[in-house]
């Protein structure tokens, strides 16, 4: 008779996240484990050092997210571009995270361009990856701090919906930032010395602006435009409506 460990029984009810990472360094490998094990609805299910062991990784069991380094010579799928063209040929259904070092414009344009919307920056902290594993799950677009500024700074397309938050004043986008960052409205108007009343009403103009109608929705789209200031500290007061 074989037995498991309890980490391993995924109940019914509340369905584990499985996790595969790779990095062709073993110290960043320990840091990626010990930044997601200390959440219970995450499991790694395997580490790789090169794409080899990566796609039999992949072969040999199921994962939901992948989080790879861009750069991981000598595995027989190459690294980069062109391993993750196989992965999301091979493996549809797996959603990808990519770490670089590398803050060259046309490596970020290649991998929006080749649908990866979740990239951090290895110059950034690990604390944002948790972040961008909940965003890679939805679908949505996550960028570290170090990767924003570069999509900024060349002017980089990577969504078509981006022109929305033109319609905004500068002060309501400095407001949107900083709600769907985790600051509740008075925190934002103790930052930006503005009256309460006076941020709840640059918000909702956001929001009709936007044709957003429900906090949940403004967050969502914030992720997704990649409008999360990572300097806010979050709240631990709901914000959802």
């Amino acid at each position: 008779m074989s037995t498991k460990p309890a980490i391993d029984t995924v109940s019914s009810a509340e369905r584990t996240i499985r996790v595969a990472i790779a990095d062709d360094h073993p110290l960043l490998l320990a840091g990626l484990a010990h930044e997601l094990q200390g959440r219970a609805d995450i499991r790694i299910v395997g580490a790789a050092t090169n794409s080899t062991a990566l796609v039999e990784l992949l072969q040999s069991q199921p994962v939901d997210v992948v989080i790879s380094d861009y750069a991981m010579p000598g595995g027989s799928y190459g690294d980069g571009i062109t391993l993750f063209g196989l992965l999301r040929q091979q493996f549809p259904d797996v959603h990808l995270i990519v770490l670089t070092m590398l803050s060259n414009a046309d490596v970020i344009r290649s991998l929006l361009a080749q649908k990866v919307s979740c990239i951090l920056s290895k110059a950034d902290p690990l604390e944002y990856l948790t972040t961008a594993l909940y965003a890679a799950l939805a679908g949505k677009r996550y960028l570290s701090p170090g990767i924003e500024a570069i999509v900024h700074r060349h002017a980089i397309q990577g969504s078509a919906s981006g022109s929305r938050t033109r319609h905004l004043s500068s002060r309501e986008l400095e407001v949107m930032r900083l709600f769907v960052s985790g600051l509740t409205i008075s925190e934002i108007a103790a930052r930006l010395q503005r009256s309460k009343q006076t941020i709840s009403t640059q918000k909702m103009s956001a929001m009709r602006k936007l044709g957003i109608h429900r906090d949940a929705d403004l967050i969502k789209y914030g992720i997704e435009e990649h409008l999360t200031t990572q300097s806010a500290e979050p709240h631990a007061e709901p914000k959802y409506s």
